[in-house]
């Protein structure tokens, strides 16, 4: 029985093994066969395909054939075009080169042709001075032997003239080289002179041109001042009140200020001397604003006195920024500017310094316009050419050496010192720039009315005038005359001759430069005049 199970058992797992294999089995087979069948048709596919690709392959290479031969055409009519073009052109090349060697030949040919004329031309030329050169030479040797002729003659002449003037070779060639030399002085002199009368009517009117179109353009005020101030008074009894007790208030005034008050019989005024002008400006000042203000004592004096000089100061350094800007320059040192405005107080010759020295800097700077120079550099020489004079009531030595050194404390330029040292000659100058300070300077002071000169010193260089013409030999008389501007020098004929008379002239001016000091320009005017008297009897 229990083989019997165990048969049972193994059919019905056989059963169901073979119920699920079978499936599977047949599932393979079918997977199988699909593929089987789908390789089969690809396989078919892709020899019509390779078909196909075969077909396409074969017509595209027919195509490209096609298009090979085509280009191969296209390529052979071009390169026959290219060719017939190079070949034409190369044609054309030609006959152009072949024309200009053609041209060329021919000019070579005339150029040969003027060439053989030329030499033909210098043969010839050269034949005509060989036969020059024969007749030359003959003649040569005919003027040799006539020049020893003459050689004979002369020696002759001169021994037979030294028999009739009892003179030797030598003494004869003295006597005849003095009077040549003479002669030769005489035209020396006359050609100077007409040379120095066309330059100077040449430099006279380019002068009177550029002085004149300065003085034009330079329109300065003048002003006129003496040692002196005067003081008006609203009434005499002011007089009283200014002099003060035993004189306390008049003592005070001058002790503060160093002026002196002059208080006399004049009416309704009180004189201020001094020769400091800025001192003198401060006691008119003081003064004046005590007179006004009505009280008058010492303290208030020196009050007054010390308001009036810090005042002062303000106004001598505003004159100085003024002269500035109206000269047109900048960057002087601050203490120039003041002693430029101190200027303002100072006189020369009657003829106020600040004015000068402005109206100086404006001519000097128009001239050196005119003549193309540095404009700046002349007015600011022009400027300071008088600053000693601020300081020379102060200090010893003269407003020139003053001058120098204050340009040199404050850094002013070399050429700036040379052009200050030299506006009255002391030194040489050393740029045009400082001539031209020169001739503004004898501008300003001879312009009629803008000096003033005592009595007794305007006889005294008349007279030392007259005494250098007369101090020369040949002089027969001399005058001063135009009021100093002129010497005209009578000569004695028969000592001075017309070529003496310019050198004569000329040291004569010279000498007058050399001793004497004045503004502007003397002219020195010497006349010879030759009398014949004789009387009918």
């Amino acid at each position: 029985m229990n083989n019997i199970a165990n048969l049972l058992l193994v059919d019905n797992a056989l059963a169901i093994s073979l119920f699920v294999v079978l499936p599977i089995l047949g599932a393979a087979v079918a997977v199988v066969v699909t593929w089987l069948v789908l390789k089969k048709i690809s396989k078919q596919r892709s020899a019509k395909k390779l078909d196909e690709t075969q077909k396409r392959v074969e017509e595209m290479l027919k195509n490209a054939e096609t298009e090979c031969k085509q280009l191969k055409r296209e390529a052979n009519a071009e390169s026959k075009e290219q060719d017939f073009k190079r070949r034409s052109e190369f044609e054309q090349e030609t006959k152009e080169k072949r024309a200009e060697l053609q041209r060329t030949e021919a000019r070579l040919n005339r150029q040969e042709d003027i060439l053989e004329k030329k030499e033909n031309d210098l043969a010839r030329k050269e034949q005509s001075l060989d036969a020059r050169l024969q007749n030359v030479n003959q003649k040569l040797e005919e003027v040799q032997k006539v020049q020893e002729q003459v050689s004979r003659q002369h020696e002759l002449m001169v021994a037979e003239l030294e028999k009739v003037s009892q003179l030797t070779k030598e003494e004869a060639k003295k006597q005849l080289t003095e009077e040549i030399l003479d002669e030769t002085r005489r035209d020396c002199a006359l050609e100077v002179r007409n040379l120095e009368q066309q330059a100077k009517d040449e430099a006279e009117m380019n002068a009177k041109n550029i002085i004149s179109l300065a003085i034009q353009r330079c329109a300065s005020d003048h002003a006129s001042e003496t040692t002196v101030s005067v003081v008006p008074l609203p009434n005499d009894d002011m007089k009283a009140r200014i002099i003060g007790r035993e004189g306390r208030n008049i003592r005070a005034i001058e002790n503060a200020t160093g002026i002196e008050l002059v208080i006399d019989d004049t009416p309704e005024v009180v004189l201020l001397s001094g020769f400091d002008p800025v001192r003198r400006e401060i006691a008119r000042l003081t003064l004046e604003k005590l007179i006004s203000d009505g009280r008058i004592h010492p303290a208030r004096i020196e009050e007054t006195v010390e308001k009036v000089t810090k005042e002062l100061d303000q106004q001598i350094k505003a004159a100085g920024e003024n002269a500035m800007f109206e000269v047109g320059i900048f960057g002087l040192h601050p203490e120039l500017i003041k002693l430029i405005g101190r200027l303002k107080f100072r006189t020369s010759y009657g003829q106020n310094v600040y004015r000068h020295s402005i109206e100086v800097a404006q001519l000097a700077g128009l001239m050196a316009q005119e003549l193309g120079l540095d404009v700046n550099f002349a007015k600011r020489a022009g400027l300071l050419h008088d600053i000693g004079k601020a300081v020379d009531h102060e200090q010893e030595g003269t407003h020139i050496q003053l001058g120098a050194d204050l340009a040199k404390k404050y850094k002013e330029n070399a050429m700036i010192v040379n052009a200050i040292m030299a506006h009255h000659g002391d030194v040489e100058p050393k740029t045009i720039e400082a001539v031209l300070i020169q001739a503004a300077d004898g501008i300003s002071g001879a312009r009629p009315g803008a000096r003033r000169e005592t009595g007794a010193g305007y006889v005294k260089r008349l007279e030392r005038l007259e005494q250098i013409g007369a101090g020369f030999r040949g002089v027969e008389r001399c005058y001063a005359i135009q009021a100093g501007r002129e010497v005209r020098v009578i000569v004695k004929p028969e000592q001075i001759d017309d070529a003496k008379a310019i050198f004569l002239a000329k040291d004569i001016a010279k000498k007058i430069e050399a001793e004497l000091e004045y503004p502007g320009q003397i002219k020195v005017n010497v006349i010879r005049e030759f009398r014949s008297v004789e009387y009918a009897k």
